[in-house]
């Protein structure tokens, strides 16, 4: 297992190429059965710290909701297919996921924008608004977007800049 490891560090053999010998090789090798104790061992403290941490667990919790925030973006964006990319060729699936992806970016990018013009709007009126809250907001909201219908390109090109904030609700609020 040193003689691993050190091959690893040293560069002489890629982790990739590594794991591919060890997959090839009979399931009784010593080695593979080490590297498996070793990798129970290392899920065992993982668990351990998982249930000690708290923050850990907020941690993992935030992570999974960011991923499934976007899980859903995903899923909005291809409501028409079913969520499903059903080009037969390899290379046009490659065209449809880079164009969600595309997608997913510049609605996250837009919201980001919008998200500092509001924040720098209510702190120019003296609002409070704290760090620690800013830090749980996320880009990856879209219920103000609709993805059906038709979009009229001539006009959204004639209009330079950005749409100024909605501050109707605001004002109805106060």
């Amino acid at each position: 297992m040193l003689r691993l490891v050190g091959s690893i560090k040293a560069g002489h053999v890629a982790p990739s190429r590594m794991l591919r010998k060890l997959a090839a090789y009979e399931r009784q090798n010593r080695l593979d059965v080490a590297l498996q104790e070793i990798g129970k061992i290392e899920r065992t403290l993982f668990m351990l710290d998982w249930l000690e941490t708290p923050d850990l667990r907020q941690r993992c919790q935030a992570g999974l909701n960011n991923s499934e925030q976007r899980h859903v973006l995903t899923q909005a964006i291809h409501t028409f297919r079913q969520g499903r990319i059903i080009d037969r060729s390899h290379e046009a699936q490659q065209y449809r996921a880079s164009g969600l992806n595309l997608v997913i970016a510049a609605i996250v990018y837009w919201n980001t924008v919008y998200l500092q013009t509001a924040v720098t709007h209510l702190r120019s009126t003296s609002a409070v608004v704290p760090e620690d809250l800013l830090a749980h907001t996320s880009p990856v909201g879209w219920e103000h977007i609709a993805f059906s219908g038709d979009f009229l390109w001539d006009k959204a090109a004639a209009s330079a800049g950005r749409k100024t904030l909605n501050l109707s609700k605001q004002a109805r609020a106060a």
